[in-house]
């Protein structure tokens, strides 16, 4: 199964991390066990996704400065 290439475009592939368990969800690998393919921009994962770790909404992560 191909995945979708990232859109480079929206800049460089980011990590976000939740507050609460320290969860990284990384831009580049996804969430596929939501249905969330490798190459989702933050912005295009649904405001209903939750951490696979702990439960907590996707407004607990924050992203990780590089």
């Amino acid at each position: 199964m191909n995945s979708p290439a990232p859109d480079l475009a929206a800049g460089p592939i980011r990590q976000w991390q939740c507050n609460y368990c320290s969860h990284v969800y990384d831009e580049a690998l996804g969430d596929p066990d939501s249905d969330i393919p490798p190459g989702t921009r933050w912005e295009d994962v649904p405001d209903d996704w939750y951490c696979p770790d702990c439960g907590q909404p996707k407004a607990s992560f924050t992203l990780i400065e590089n």
